[in-house]
């Protein structure tokens, strides 16, 4: 505890733990809908496009390059989700020649326009967060903050219509919901929960904070609210439990987070069995 408290007295490690629990609990949110809708691997997709715009924006040396990924991954975002049913190329297919050409195109021109000594070491702590989430500014943390309110009360609002469209999306339509207003909400919220969580895990394992606290939840609870508190609940213990063990144990930040998820959804899956 003592070691615990002295890292706390530094506003860097404040403002990894503020950030990482933000994160966290947005991403769990959404896990749900995406898990549900079978799109669970779209964070994977992207993640990797935001790379590919992190690229773009590092070889135009922009002093914020939220200008560039944000408005690229929500693009990608809405392209898969909201109007991928009806594209010639569909679903995990789409999802997959994205995120893997994204990757691609990222890394080359990391490579051919490359202004930093250590192109191995940025590249690594981009793919998996290793480092960054401690090398946050305090404008960085404040930008966090709005966006994870704003997709909170987004979610809140429109949590009924968003439960419509996960379940049945074609009853919902033929209900009189606007289908296609509110996937393009859920895109839009993905786009920014995957553009924050680069920071702590890393663009590799973002789908962890989206897919495990949501699938360790159905292994216990059955109704989707129940689900969806309970995955909130998860994510943001094993995001703070993980923070706290990288901290005393020097490993990387988004790796151990990934890691305290995966033997929570281990325990989850265990209570799951017992009651049944």
């Amino acid at each position: 505890m003592e070691i615990l408290i002295e890292y706390l007295s530094y506003p860097f490690v404040r403002y990894a733990v503020i950030v990482g629990v933000l994160i966290a609990f947005c991403s769990s949110l959404l896990g749900v809908t995406l898990v549900l809708k079978r799109m669970s691997y779209i964070g994977d997709g992207l993640s990797h496009v935001a790379f590919g715009a992190l690229a773009v924006a590092s070889v135009l040396k922009l002093t914020n390059n939220m200008f560039i990924i944000l408005p690229v991954t929500i693009l990608a975002a809405v392209l898969l989700l909201a109007f991928g049913k009806n594209a010639a190329i569909k679903g995990d297919a789409a999802i997959a020649m994205l995120s893997v050409g994204s990757l691609a195109f990222g890394y080359l021109l990391l490579n051919v326009f490359s202004a930093s000594s250590n192109l191995a070491g940025d590249v690594c702590s981009t793919l998996f967060g290793s480092t960054s989430i401690l090398t946050l500014s305090k404008n960085q943390v404040m930008l966090c903050a709005v966006l994870s309110i704003v997709v909170v009360i987004v979610f809140v609002l429109f949590y009924n219509k968003i439960f419509a469209v996960t379940f049945d999306e074609t009853f919902a339509k033929s209900s009189g919901v606007r289908t296609g207003l509110y996937n393009f909400i859920i895109a839009v919220i993905i786009a920014v929960i995957i553009v924050l969580a680069m920071n702590l895990v890393g663009s590799l394992l973002i789908s962890a904070l989206v897919i495990f606290p949501a699938m360790a939840s159905m292994r216990v609870f059955k109704s989707f609210k129940a689900v969806t508190i309970s995955s909130a609940v998860f994510s943001v213990f094993c995001a703070l439990a993980g923070i706290l063990i990288s901290m005393l144990t020097g490993t990387p930040v988004g790796a151990t987070i990934v890691a305290c998820d995966a033997v929570m959804f281990g325990v989850f899956c265990a209570v799951g069995a017992v009651r049944q």
